[in-house]
């Protein structure tokens, strides 16, 4: 965990997560900024967009991509649309824990709700559980909480292991995730630049929309590489107001601050249209 996460904020500020406390969201706004700070849920991305634009929270924890899933490809378009910069990031290691009221047995359980991530990245415990119907739903430690609230027997939520211990649950199965090394990267945005000095800068997010034509975007990657810029994340989404055009997202990572600032202003000149979406450390670096 990076230095500038580790420093506990002297003042208090108001964080805008995707789901409620318990919620996987909640847990990296705390391991990034403390337990002190005020947390405003929000059941939906575009809900903690318009939170931020708002001015109702003064940054936002964004779930972006998970090693087994992918890219949670609207919320490219999300930060893009809206002008929001990116400011850091997290990656959470992903245990998800089958929770249900006390006295329960697995046998009894008939339906199980949570996120549609979280059902996906457990598919193959529930094949083993035929008779559960697997049910989506806007969050997983909200489903825990509504099972407390409700007295729900015979549901069961897909959740953090800290939801049961907020919301009184007893866990049935402990990490059901299918593949064990599970991990989620988050993103940390508001809607002003970067916060970290230049010398703590070593990766970049960047947007840009290429002509189209034969080798334009290998121009680019040979500028990336010439420029020692190391390629960690490329997604294309389209253009939605220009058929068959595409706009590419691409996270960069380098050594020296130089290089990618001689990189930066040589991809301005060659994309048709070109934005920084942010610049930060790097989380994964060692």
């Amino acid at each position: 965990m990076r230095d500038f996460f580790l420093i506990k904020m002297k003042e208090k500020m108001k964080i805008a997560i995707q789901g409620i406390k318990g919620s996987n969201h909640h847990q990296v706004a705390i391991d990034c900024y403390g337990a002190n700070q005020e947390m405003l849920p929000c059941m939906s991305f575009p809900a903690l967009v318009q939170a931020l634009i708002e001015g109702r929270a003064d940054k936002g924890i964004m779930a972006i991509e998970n090693s087994i899933a992918g890219s949670i490809i609207p919320n490219y378009a999300l930060v893009y649309d809206h002008h929001l910069n990116i400011i850091g990031e997290y990656y959470l290691n992903i245990h998800h824990h089958l929770m249900a009221l006390e006295g329960q047995e697995l046998t009894d359980i008939k339906a199980v709700h949570s996120h549609p991530m979280a059902l996906l990245q457990c598919h193959e415990f529930f094949k083993k559980h035929p008779h559960i119907q697997l049910v989506e739903d806007v969050d997983t430690a909200e489903t825990a909480q509504r099972i407390q609230s409700g007295q729900l027997k015979g549901i069961a939520a897909i959740a953090p292991k800290v939801a049961a211990g907020l919301y009184g649950l007893e866990v049935l199965a402990s990490d059901i995730q299918t593949i064990k090394n599970n991990a989620t990267r988050f993103i940390i945005v508001k809607t002003t630049s970067k916060e970290l000095p230049q010398e703590q800068i070593n990766k970049a997010s960047l947007r840009f929309v290429l002509d189209h034509k034969r080798g334009s975007l290998a121009a680019v990657l040979n500028v990336m590489s010439d420029c020692h810029l190391n390629l960690t994340k490329i997604q294309s989404l389209p253009v939605i107001d220009v058929p068959w055009k595409y706009a590419f997202f691409v996270d960069v990572t380098f050594d020296h601050y130089e290089d990618y600032t001689k990189a930066r202003a040589i991809l301005e000149i060659m994309a048709t249209e070109f934005r920084v979406l942010g610049e930060y450390n790097n989380a994964r670096e060692l």
